[in-house]
């Protein structure tokens, strides 16, 4: 299957799940070619955005491991073809 390069975006408005994104991110590590955070003290919301190059299987289901944990919503944009 053809890899494709592509963005996911985390909106985190439970800080408890934290050990839970980052078990799961780790397990994804050779998918993930950056990853960029920026926990807000002031706002009840933490926001994760990852750059990604995978197939789109394995793309998808990183997406939605995280975006069925409790408190966290996920969406991926990803290139036509890479």
């Amino acid at each position: 299957m053809e890899k494709r390069i592509g963005t996911i975006t985390l909106l985190v408005s439970d800080r408890s799940q934290a050990a839970e994104i980052n078990q799961i991110l780790s397990a994804c590590g050779d998918i993930i070619l950056c990853r960029q955070g920026l926990p807000f003290r002031d706002r009840p919301v933490a926001v994760i955005v990852l750059i990604v190059e995978g197939t789109s299987d394995r793309i998808n289901a990183l997406t939605g491991r995280l975006g069925r944990l409790a408190g966290v919503e996920s969406k991926a944009v990803l290139t036509r073809s890479a």
